[in-house]
């Protein structure tokens, strides 16, 4: 609410004991504690009363619709792991008894789910391995390049010296 440091906390103190008195300062500290407490709750109130009016006339709901239509890229992948997810939750095999058809299929079928998903783990974590090897990469070449412009620096600094002891025995 209040940007108050501790320096700013000590001067309205000090300036609080001169003014109200030493037999008085507790009971006002313990009042502007009151207002205050009463002030937030306040606050808090009014932000949850917000946030209730927002959840019943549906401003959340047209939110997500807005960053779903300004990142439609994101929104769709949300969308797969989210299937993706209710699929591999409803594939359990236990719940089907063992020997008949359904069991089979089932037990097929999550052994597939779990391949996929060891499968997009390791694709996803080699993608990440090249695309840090590409930051390295780029990291060595942006300090050879600053490397290489301090060296110019230096040789252009050493340069300049001997040219102007030159020039002066020349003159």
């Amino acid at each position: 609410m209040f940007d108050l440091g501790w320096t700013e906390m000590l001067v309205v103190g000090i300036v609080a004991l001169i003014v109200v008195g030493p037999k008085d300062l507790p009971v006002l500290f313990r009042n502007v504690g009151r207002y205050v407490g009463k002030a937030k709750g306040m606050a808090r109130d009014f932000s949850r009363a917000m946030n209730d009016a927002a959840d019943d006339t549906g401003i959340k709901d047209m939110a997500k619709g807005l960053k779903a239509a300004t990142n439609p890229v994101g929104s769709a992948l949300d969308g797969v792991k989210d299937a993706a997810r209710d699929l591999t939750s409803n594939l359990d095999p236990t719940k089907y008894d063992p020997g008949s058809e359904t069991g089979k299929l089932s037990a097929e079928r999550a052994e597939s789910a779990r391949k996929i998903q060891a499968s997009t783990a390791r694709a996803a974590a080699t993608r990440k391995a090249k695309e840090a090897k590409d930051a390295l990469a780029k990291a060595d070449e942006a300090e050879a390049a600053v490397t290489a412009s301090e060296a110019a620096a230096e040789t252009a600094a050493q340069a300049a010296p001997k040219e102007s002891s030159e020039a002066e025995s020349k003159t």
